[in-house]
């Protein structure tokens, strides 16, 4: 194993010192990712530093470092907008380097007669749209958080907002450039579809840095209209007749952008002025004026055949009479103009981001997400079971200050659960991980494959569901093994995540 400064020594002559990163600070804060936000706020940094943080600016400088780290056995930890939030970007050796690709931030080619854009996989999403909107164009994709950048988005086979519509992450990659532990450049063409063999963009994205570093990508475009968006809501009684009214929509066709249902305690943090303690249930429908209404028109046709089915009829019989006890379930309305204003505060922002730090700070309460995917049989078993654990089983429940979920991505076959926790830290910043996140994210996961659902959907699996990867994928893991032992044999790509160390 070379030294450290035999490491440095390398990484200079590839690109110059200008743009190898090791003073300790950014070491410290390169270290981990979100899962140990509470810690960190508090200055705690408990793993490894790694040597450096190297700041690539093209491909064949990317192709350079790692094969100069494959050739030495140097860890490697692909990142760019460091959003990540599930210890996909923390470091457990210090034989460590951070290769960052935000510097990589070039939008090659806008292409309106192919309708499709080729970025770097440093440009921030929120950029990118901003500079297509101008043109009356969008990717369609719409993670809540816009800081994030395209290389990571892929990378973590992230999934948007308005993913009803226009689908993951991996459905808007048109094709993509990247480059493999041996230094090996691969790309792979732009293409509307191909019949020549497995599908080879999915073995890079997703791969969370575990097999490929990602340097650019050619998305999809979309016309964009919001001058037609048309938004939906409804208070409903519980999840399971929300489910299936979404249920209904999708396996009708129907192509809102948004449909989201989420449980009265989600609900609360969300539409606290109007949620009335039940579960809230939005649409939003885009595109085409004409599109967008009729895809409107069609899923109120949808609730309204729900209302009248919510009344059940008890017969109870009291000396030979009939008694006909009618008990109504309720779907209330809700003012359009309500959900229009909720959804243009979706997106996380910086400011947001500060406020929620400084909240953690003065409060010591924090919050999570863990999210998974099912089918429509097993939705209900696992919204169910995974909270009635968490009350009864998790021991410092009592901590627990908001538990609840919503569906926000939603297929022909099924849906996602995003599982959302907040809790009083009671006891050291250092604790906190332990005592509480990894608990909490374990009884989830753990439900989500007893009842034959994915325990991810869209947040990528990083190193804390990595314990889980045989489960999660059964006989099938072999060939996932396989990919990692046959372009990664010396384990250097971002050890531990996906993966278990």
């Amino acid at each position: 194993m070379l030294s450290k400064d035999k490491v440095l020594e390398g990484l200079f002559t590839i690109i110059g010192k200008e743009r190898v990163i090791a003073d300790e600070k950014t070491l410290r804060e390169n270290s981990v990712d979100s899962f140990r936000k509470y810690a960190t706020l508090h200055n705690v940094y408990e793993l490894p530093l790694p040597i450096a943080v190297i700041y690539a600016k093209n491909t064949e400088e990317v192709s350079k470092i790692l094969l100069f780290a494959n050739e030495n056995r140097i860890n490697v930890i692909a990142k760019n907008g460091g959003t990540s939030g599930e210890g996909g970007l923390e470091n457990i050796t210090a034989n460590t380097i951070i290769l960052d690709g935000s510097q990589m931030n070039h939008i090659a080619n806008v292409d309106t007669q192919n309708m499709q854009v080729t970025v770097g996989c440093g440009v921030v999403l929120a950029d990118l749209e901003e500079l297509l909107r101008k043109q009356g164009l969008t990717t369609g994709h719409a993670p809540q958080n816009k800081l994030a950048q395209i290389g990571g988005l892929v990378a973590t086979r992230s999934s948007g907002t308005l993913s009803n519509l226009y689908g993951g992450i991996e459905d808007m990659v048109v094709g993509l450039e990247s480059v493999f532990p041996n230094g090996t450049i691969v790309r792979i063409k732009n293409s509307p579809r191909r019949a020549a063999g497995p599908d080879i963009r999915q073995v890079i994205i997703g791969n969370e840095g575990a097999i490929a570093y990602i340097t650019q990508i050619t998305l999809k475009l979309f016309k964009y209209r919001p001058e037609n968006n048309l938004f939906l809501g409804w208070l409903i009684d519980d999840m399971s007749e929300g489910l299936s009214i979404i249920r209904e929509v999708m396996t009708n066709g129907l192509k809102p952008s948004v449909a989201r249902l989420y449980s009265p305690e989600d609900a609360k943090q969300h539409f606290p002025h109007f949620y009335k303690g039940k579960c809230v249930l939005v649409f939003m429908t885009e595109g085409m004026k004409s599109i967008a209404k009729a895809t409107y028109d069609e899923i109120v046709n949808i609730v309204d055949t729900y209302k009248s089915k919510l009344i059940t009829v008890e017969f109870k019989y009291y000396n030979d009479a009939v008694n006909v006890v009618t008990n109504h379930k309720t779907i209330e309305e809700v003012d359009a103009r309500l959900i229009e204003k909720w959804f243009g505060s979706l997106n996380y922002n910086a400011e947001q981001m500060a406020a929620e730090k400084k909240l953690m700070l003065e409060h010591k309460n924090i919050g999570f997400t863990t999210e998974i995917s099912c089918d429509w049989g097993s939705v209900i078993n696992i919204y169910e079971s995974a909270i009635k654990r968490i009350r009864t089983e998790f021991p410092h429940a009592a901590d627990i200050t908001l538990l609840g979920a919503h569906s926000s991505h939603s297929y022909q076959n099924g849906t996602n659960l995003s599982f959302v926790y907040n809790y009083n830290v009671v006891g050291k910043p250092e604790e906190e991980r332990i005592k509480y996140h990894i608990p909490l994210n374990a009884i989830i996961v753990e439900e989500a494959l007893k009842f034959g659902g994915s325990m991810v959907h869209h947040h990528g699996i990083g190193k804390y569901r990595s314990n889980w990867i045989k489960n999660e994928h059964g006989s099938a893991y072999y060939i996932l093994d396989t990919l990692k032992k046959s372009f990664d044999p010396n384990d250097i790509m971002n050890k531990g995540t996906i993966f278990k160390a």
